[in-house]
């Protein structure tokens, strides 16, 4: 059992919680349910057969993943003959346990302490416009907490002089679950991605981090809450804390749903038709990028893994921050939780609704060509990912008209801002 061990240990470290057992019922279930097209494809992998018996499993994945059809045939011998869990029945429920490759929602109480202070430093951050080089916008513009943390129904935001981003707004909620951020995955944390839009000329604007602190030595109410939120340091206006803080606020962005509810347990949860959706959606292959605890964010993946997308040019995805060749139309993979308020859909919002959306994703990267039934039941069960927006957390602060000396600091940075020269670009 030493190669199921380590790869139960490469899960868990992933944050999914599984168990040996889970991973052996779930994969010999699968394994038994479509055993002649598993041996067909196990049969058909060597590097002599021809390419259309081996479109099943796309080049790239195949190069990365060159033993995966032997190990699948490994757990199934290691399984032993232990019976099916997933029954493929399509009345029959998907007992929680064995969905191993998903995890809710972490307990999340009330923020105490040095960290209840943070969490109140970072909403106001969040909720001022003064951060934006002509007093006009704050991160809630392009990711309104009210909406489900985006820009509704705008292919992408506009930023200080209403210029168009380069990208869609993503979500903010769940967000801290990602392994990265941005759509290309250039900020490792969300603390990193904090400090982005402000400096970005098209978004916020401002010419730099000096502007940004310039104006919070300007407001004694904010000297005095980075003194307490950062008692220990004898400067706590830094770049760093201010990102710091709007980290820690977003941390508190969590939204829990049906779908938790049901993966602790209560299989009346969901809907028979959401049920349905959810078996089509793993039988359609979504789990293999839409996994883990935000069902999403996990991972980087090829648009167009199945076949070319049609739009290779306009946006190159993660090349653009490697220069990899190999990272051409590659982006991190969104998060489903919400997905059904976030639209429109994909890195440039020209997607609106999210049946186009799965309909698409189903033909260009899985290579499923799913019925209209189909695409109604995956959209049934997305719909149980929509979570409680925590009305109470999201509150803004009160508002405080700017002091004389932040009036004055505006004006020096916009004419400051005018007279810098960039060709940043970037959107999220």
């Amino acid at each position: 059992m030493t190669s199921l061990k380590i790869v139960l240990a490469a899960i868990r470290k992933r944050g999914f919680r599984v168990s040996a057992q889970h991973i052996l019922d779930a994969l010999l279930g699968a394994l038994l349910s479509h055993s002649r097209m598993v041996l067909k494809k196990c049969a058909s992998f060597p590097l002599c057969a021809s390419r259309a018996s081996r479109n099943w499993f796309p080049r790239k994945q195949r190069q990365a993943f060159p033993a995966l059809p032997v190990l699948l045939c490994l757990f199934a011998a290691l399984a032993g003959c232990r019976g099916v869990s997933l029954n493929p029945d399509p009345s029959a429920d998907i007992a929680p346990p064995q969905l191993f490759m998903f995890s809710p929602l972490p307990a999340h109480g009330p923020a105490v302490g040095i960290t209840a202070v943070r969490v109140d430093l970072g909403r106001r951050l969040y909720y001022d416009t003064h951060l934006s080089v002509n007093n006009s916008i704050s991160c809630n513009d392009c990711h309104q907490l009210a909406k489900y943390g985006v820009d509704p129904g705008k292919a992408v935001s506009e930023g200080h002089n209403k210029m168009p981003g380069g990208r869609n707004s993503p979500t903010v909620y769940n967000a801290g679950l990602q392994f990265a951020q941005f759509w290309d995955g250039r900020a490792a944390t969300l603390a990193a991605q904090a400090s982005g839009p402000m400096m970005n000329p098209v978004e916020m604007g401002m010419p730099g981090p000096g502007a940004v602190l310039a104006y919070i030595h300007s407001n004694p109410a904010y000297l005095k809450a980075f003194r307490q939120a950062y008692p220990d340091v004898k400067d706590p206006v830094v770049m760093e804390n201010v990102t710091d803080a709007i980290a820690t606020f977003e941390e508190g962005l969590l939204t829990p749903s049906r779908w938790d509810e049901y993966l602790e347990g209560n299989t009346s949860a969901l809907s028979d038709h959401e049920k349905e959706g959810l078996r089509v959606f793993l039988r359609s292959g979504c789990a293999a990028c839409h996994a883990g605890t935000a069902m999403g964010g996990n991972s980087y993946a090829q648009l167009g893994a199945y076949r070319n997308w049609p739009d290779q040019k306009s946006d190159p995805g993660r090349y653009d921050v490697t220069r990899l060749p190999r990272d051409r139309m590659y982006f991190k993979v969104p998060v489903l939780r919400n997905v059904a308020e976030t639209g429109p859909y994909f890195h440039n919002g020209q997607v609106k609704t999210l049946d186009e959306a799965v309909r698409l994703m189903g033909q260009y990267q899985t290579g499923e060509k799913l019925s209209s039934d189909e695409v109604s039941s995956i959209v049934s069960f997305l719909h149980a990912l929509t979570g409680n927006i925590p009305e109470q957390y999201i509150q803004p602060p009160s508002a405080e008209p700017p002091s004389k000396a932040a009036t004055i600091h505006h004006r020096q940075q916009l004419q400051a801002n005018r007279q810098t020269q960039s060709t940043s670009t970037e959107g999220e």
